[in-house]
């Protein structure tokens, strides 16, 4: 086993050291699926332990981007539509599990990651939502990276409501409708959306095999470079990580 091991590093090394710095990603996203068919996979009964591994992997996730400098990092958890149509045992796992790890592990001393919301989170459980928005809080005056979690979530309503909100902004302070749509602007959008302040992102990584978004950050992602892995996202390694990133540069030094 020690042979393999020691390849692997030494292939993680070499990844590493053949990475610019100066066409690194700024703003990664991550669709992290496939934690339930991991677990078939791996042989457990129960798909939902899954959940937990895709859970603890965030964690390292954090770690390789705050190890190679990329400060905001996006991560999609869950659909109104997940939440809507998987079993009921499986979405309260799913659901013990942000309480449990993603969220108090966000909150220890020496976490360096300030965590935002993005999504309904009227749509969760009031314990879950009470969870996210305190870790939220106590994270608020770090001054490390920006974790961005997706939850209940969905990017075509992201921008049905950053129309509306627009629109009733607009509204109170009297602007005539025809005014508006003259001078709107994807900038006047934009500054509605759940985030923001957050950059649009570079680049986004969807595991487990699928080619597609799934309706994951549609506004943020006009420029961004996607990339596809086919691994589940509990087996997604640092290796993984970094093919990644050199796919990104490579396309940006092309260019």
């Amino acid at each position: 086993m020690r042979a393999p091991r020691f390849l692997y590093r030494l292939y993680a090394r070499r990844l590493r050291r053949k990475l610019n710095g100066e066409l690194l990603p700024r703003h990664v996203a991550v669709a992290m699926d496939g934690n339930r068919r991991w677990a078939r996979q791996q042989g457990f009964d129960d798909p939902g332990i899954g959940h937990r591994y895709g859970a603890e992997h965030l964690e390292d996730l954090l770690d390789w981007c705050a190890g190679i400098g990329i400060d905001h990092v996006t991560v999609y958890v869950a659909s109104v539509d997940n939440l809507q149509k998987r079993a009921g045992g499986e979405v309260a796992h799913l659901m013990s599990m942000i309480e449990e790890v993603i969220a108090e592990r966000l909150m220890r001393p020496g976490n360096r990651w300030r965590l935002h919301l993005a999504g309904h989170l009227d749509a969760l459980p009031d314990a879950t939502a009470h969870a996210l928005k305190t870790a939220r809080e106590a994270t608020a005056d770090r001054a490390g990276g920006q974790l961005t979690i997706a939850i209940g979530y969905d990017g075509q309503a992201e921008i049905v409501d950053a129309v509306r909100d627009l629109l009733e902004a607009e509204a109170a302070q009297g602007t005539d409708i025809a005014e508006l749509a003259d001078r709107l602007s994807a900038a006047d959008i934009g500054a509605h959306r759940y985030t923001p302040d957050l950059p649009e992102a570079d680049l986004i990584i969807r595991t487990s095999g699928e080619r597609r978004l799934p309706s994951f950050l549609l506004w943020q992602s006009a420029r961004a470079e996607l990339y596809f892995c086919d691994v589940y996202w509990p087996g997604f390694r640092h290796v993984d990580f970094l093919r990644a990133l050199r796919d990104y540069s490579d396309r940006r030094r092309g260019r």
